[in-house]
């Protein structure tokens, strides 16, 4: 189920999965509708969706062109989208206006809230925050309808299982579920009623899936995104004012936002391209220098924001893996594949002319080493998936004494990226093919498969119920993976993948 999840989900960006369950979930709450389960008319419905698209759309395009960028159209859809299921929809002018202006405001956020190319605040909380300020319209979170419930469930676990955020969202509905569980009961519901209803007729499900969510706004790390979770799910359930303002869900995400921020990069960071180096006839490397120094761990990933004309659906962001120790050298580099049809961003970032300045707008991520040393690892790497280990393995000191395994599964030898890296770090080797494997290494380890399973891990790491295993690389490969070690008692079992990087 786990590899059908990460199949299905990685075959689409982001974005597009976001604004594919979004649209779904306007289409359920219009046949809702027609069946007299959701407390709004179609004709409510199709004019407030008309109008905030409208709205988002146009402002973001209008916006963009005032500060020179290349607007983003699917996050200005999404956005319309959320304030769609967060007002009450009406046919009357004033909501309609309402919903109109609040789409604008969210647009506006983007490009004003923001610090060096990183926007502070979810845009669609900001615009409903901003426009319940006026008095002009209130929001209604109307998503949390029960009828919709089954969708919206499916909806929160594919996005928060992309984002790898589900623990994240668990931590979120118990904090904010239990509170308000507490409250029920204080308020003299009986035991059943209580326990259920946050769940069922509360936005709380929506909002953890489809909100809290947005990875720009959150914190950089695991630990501090848990924190993230807890702290909105708190003001998320609990009836409080700031002065004259009532903390209403999306004020209860844009504190969150506010304090991520404290914890993350606190600025968009420019990167000079410095080179570009072929790694493989598939895969390139580019290096590129910071304009000031960057902190990070081996293992952690940046994310690169390209502006170009004519983006696909893919959009104009993507993170990639850092394969540069952190004092390897003044450069950072990055590996991806170029497949002959690439996505726009990865023609733009092969058009790249060495000395052109782009953008990367956070760095972070957990799929670290364990710091113990004396912790023997099993590292498993698919494809372009090496990027992390690359990082990791160069980072070692020259006379290390940890004991690692690395199986590296490629098509063809010919696409093993960063060899000398590999040897140097004097870790033991496994190279998984179905190709004719020469020239390499004396101390490497060939093996003829397809894929690295259950039982090829049993035969070559027979030792792997006392190691932790990272695993690295395409989606249904890292589940794959994952889960035959659990089977064999892998120690732990930690895992990182890119999904058409």
């Amino acid at each position: 189920m786990l590899k059908s999840i990460q199949t299905l989900t990685g075959r689409v960006t982001m974005y597009r999965l976001v604004l594919n369950c979004l649209a779904v979930l306007a289409f359920v709450a219009l046949v809702c509708s027609l069946l007299g389960a959701v407390p709004y008319p179609p004709v409510a419905l199709v004019a407030s969706l008309v109008v905030v698209l409208i709205a988002c759309y146009a402002s973001n395009r209008a916006i963009a062109a005032m500060f020179g960028v290349v607007p983003h159209s699917e996050s200005s859809l999404i956005t319309g989208l959320l304030l769609f299921f967060i007002f009450p929809p009406s046919t009357e002018l004033v909501p309609l206006l309402g919903l109109g202006l609040a789409g604008m405001l969210a647009s506006a956020s983007k490009y004003i809230l923001a610090v060096r190319g990183r926007h502070l605040f979810n845009p669609a909380a900001a615009g409903a925050f901003l426009l319940t300020l006026t008095g002009f319209y209130y929001s209604g979170w109307w998503a949390g309808n029960p009828a919709m419930l089954p969708f919206t469930t499916i909806a929160a676990i594919l996005i928060l299982h992309r984002t790898r955020r589900l623990t994240m969202g668990l931590v979120f509905i118990a904090v904010s579920g239990g509170i308000m569980v507490l409250r029920s009961l204080e308020a003299g519901l009986d035991l059943t009623t209580a326990s259920v209803w946050p769940f069922t007729s509360s936005p709380m499900i929506f909002f953890a899936g489809l909100m809290l969510s947005e990875p720009l706004t959150q914190p950089p790390v695991r630990w501090a995104q848990l924190s993230f979770a807890a702290l909105v799910g708190f003001f998320f359930s609990v009836p409080m004012h700031l002065g004259s303002v009532y903390i209403a869900p999306e004020s209860a995400l844009l504190i969150g936002n506010l304090l991520a921020f404290v914890f993350g990069q606190r600025r968009g960071i420019e990167l000079i391209l410095h080179r570009r180096t072929q790694l493989t006839p598939t895969t390139l490397e580019f290096s590129f220098q910071p304009t000031r120094k960057l902190s990070f761990r081996p293992g952690q990933y940046l994310e690169l924001t390209l502006p170009h004309k004519g983006p696909d659906s893919r959009g104009l962001r993507r993170v990639f893996s850092i394969a540069s120790a952190p004092d390897d050298s003044e450069l950072v580099r990055i590996g991806t594949k170029v497949p002959d049809r690439a996505s726009t961003f990865k023609q733009a970032l092969d058009g790249l002319s060495e000395g052109t300045v782009v953008t990367a707008t956070s760095i972070g991520g957990d799929f670290l080493l364990p710091r113990d040393t004396g912790i023997p690892l099993l590292l498993v790497a698919g494809g372009i998936g090496i990027t992390p280990f690359a990082s990791q393995l160069a980072d070692l000191p020259d006379h290390h004494d940890r004991d690692i395994v690395l199986l590296y599964s490629v098509s063809d030898p010919e696409e093993v990226s960063y060899r000398e890296v590999l040897e140097r770090s004097r870790v033991r080797v496994v190279l998984v093919s179905t190709q004719a494997m020469t020239e390499l290494p004396a101390s490497w380890a060939t093996v003829n498969a397809s894929r690295v399973d259950q039982e090829l891990l049993r035969r070559h790491v027979p030792d792997i119920k006392q190691r932790q295993v990272l695993v690295s690389g395409p989606p249904a490969m890292v589940a794959g993976v994952g889960s035959a070690a659990r089977a064999l008692k892998a120690r732990r079992v930690r895992t990182d993948y890119f999904s058409g990087y």
